[in-house]
C-alpha cells in the first residue's frame, strides 16, 4: 500500500512535469511509476492468494502463487520497457526540444529520494518475509532511481550546455528497464521448473540430520519449493544394521518433526542399513565399495543391500556431470564386481544428484 501511494503521487507529477517540459524521458519515468503501482497490485493479490489453505485440490495449499505474481510483475515492467522504446524512438525520429525549470528539477531530485526509501523498505520487508514477489517490486524500485538519477543528468546537460539528448537517454532507460523485467522474470519460474535448492538449506538439512545418535550418513536428498513457507521433500539416512524398527520409528520421528517445526519441510525419511558387525555381508560391502572407490566419475556411493536368499547384491551409484552413458559405466562395473564376486548377481542402480 505504501509503494501504491508512493508510486500514484511521482507518476502523477512527472506526468505533469513531463508534459509540460516536453521531455520524453521524465514521461517515460511516470509510466514506469505506473507500471509500478499494477506490479504493487499484483504482488498484494499474490501474497492474499498465497495464503489460503490447503483444500482437497491442492493439498500443498497455495503458495505457489507467489511465484506467477513475480512473474507477472516482470512481464508488466517488460511490457512498459518495449512501450517506452518506442516512444523514445518516435522522439528521436521527430524531436522537439524540452523546456526545464527549476520545478522540474525539484521533482526530479523528490523522486530520486523517495524512490530510494521505498525499494529500501520494500526491499528489507520482502528479505524478513522471504517474499520473492516483495523483493522483486524493492529491486524494481532501487533500480528506478538509478534511471530517474539519469533523467536527472539529461536536465542538467539540457541547463547548462542546452544540448537535448532526451530520446537518447529514453532509448537508455527503456533497454535498463527491459532488462531488469526479464532478470526479474528468471527466479519465479526456473523456482516453477524446480530449480536446485540452495547449497547452504542442504548442508543445514545434512548437518542437522546427521546430529541425531544413530545416523551414520545423510544421502538422496531431494527438496521441492511450495511457496516460501513449506518445502516438501525426501532424503535416505544410514543406520546400523542391529537397530530395531521401534528404534528407527522413534529416530525417523524426531527426526521429521524438527524439520517441519524449524524449517517447514515435510520429509520422508528412507532407511539404509550399514552391516557393523564382522559377518559376510560386511565383508561384502567392503569389497564392494573398494572396487567402486577406483572409479574418479562416481561421485557417491550409498544403498548397499545383500539378500542372502538369492545371493544379490546391489548397490547406488552418483556419477559426475562428465558420464554422458551412465548405462556403460554401470555395465563395466557390474562386470568388474562379477569378476571379484563370481557367484553373487550383481545390481547396479544409477541414482543422481538432485540437491548437492
Amino acid at each position: 500500500m505504501i509503494g501504491i501511494a508512493a508510486n500514484v503521487i511521482l507518476a502523477a507529477f512527472k506526468a505533469i512535469v513531463g508534459i509540460l517540459a516536453s521531455s520524453v524521458a521524465i514521461v517515460m519515468d511516470a509510466i514506469n511509476n505506473l507500471s509500478d503501482v499494477l506490479s504493487s497490485v499484483v504482488t498484494i493479490i499474490g501474497i492474499k492468494l498465497s495464503q489460503q489453505p490447503a483444500d482437497t485440490k491442492h493439498p500443498y495449499g497455495h503458495g505457489r502463487v507467489e511465484y506467477f505474481s513475480a512473474i507477472i510483475i516482470s512481464v508488466i515492467v517488460i511490457i512498459a520497457g518495449v512501450t517506452a522504446t518506442i516512444e523514445s524512438i518516435k522522439k528521436i525520429l521527430d524531436p522537439v526540444t524540452p523546456e526545464y525549470s527549476l520545478s522540474t528539477l525539484i521533482v526530479i531530485i523528490a523522486a530520486i529520494v523517495v524512490k530510494l526509501l521505498l525499494g529500501r523498505y520494500v526491499k528489507r520487508q520482502g528479505e524478513l518475509l522471504n517474499s520473492d514477489a516483495l523483493i522483486a517490486s524493492g529491486a524494481d524500485a532501487l533500480f528506478d532511481a538509478i534511471l530517474t538519477f539519469s533523467t536527472l543528468i539529461s536536465v542538467g546537460i539540457m541547463l547548462i550546455w542546452n544540448i537535448s539528448i532526451d530520446g537518447i537517454l529514453g532509448v537508455i532507460i527503456s533497454a535498463f528497464i527491459i532488462k531488469a523485467g526479464i532478470d526479474m522474470l528468471s527466479k519465479p519460474v526456473n523456482e516453477l521448473l524446480g530449480t536446485r535448492i540452495p547449497a547452504e538449506i542442504i548442508n543445514c538439512v545434512k548437518q542437522e540430520v546427521m546430529s541425531f545418535e544413530g545416523v551414520q550418513g545423510v544421502f538422496d536428498i531431494i527438496l521441492h519449493n511450495y511457496g516460501n513457507t513449506l518445502m516438501i521433500g525426501s532424503l535416505h539416512i544410514n543406520v546400523s544394521d542391529s537397530m530395531t524398527a521401534y528404534e528407527i520409528h522413534g529416530l525417523t520421528r524426531r527426526i521429521s518433526e524438527k524439520m517441519f517445526h524449524e524449517h517447514g519441510i515435510i520429509l520422508t525419511i528412507g532407511i539404509y542399513s550399514v552391516f557393523s558387525q564382522d559377518t559376510l555381508s560386511a565383508k561384502l560391502q567392503s569389497t564392494v565399495l573398494q572396487a567402486v572407490s577406483k572409479y574418479k566419475e562416481i561421485l557417491q556411493t550409498h544403498g548397499f543391500y545383500y539378500n542372502d536368499r538369492d545371493r544379490s547384491i546391489s548397490i547406488d551409484i552418483v556419477p559426475d556431470l562428465t558420464v554422458t552413458d551412465e548405462q556403460a559405466l554401470a555395465g563395466k562395473l557390474q562386470e568388474e564386481l562379477k569378476t571379484l564376486l563370481p557367484d553373487y548377481t550383481i545390481n547396479i542402480v544409477v541414482d543422481h544428484n538432485y540437491s548437492e
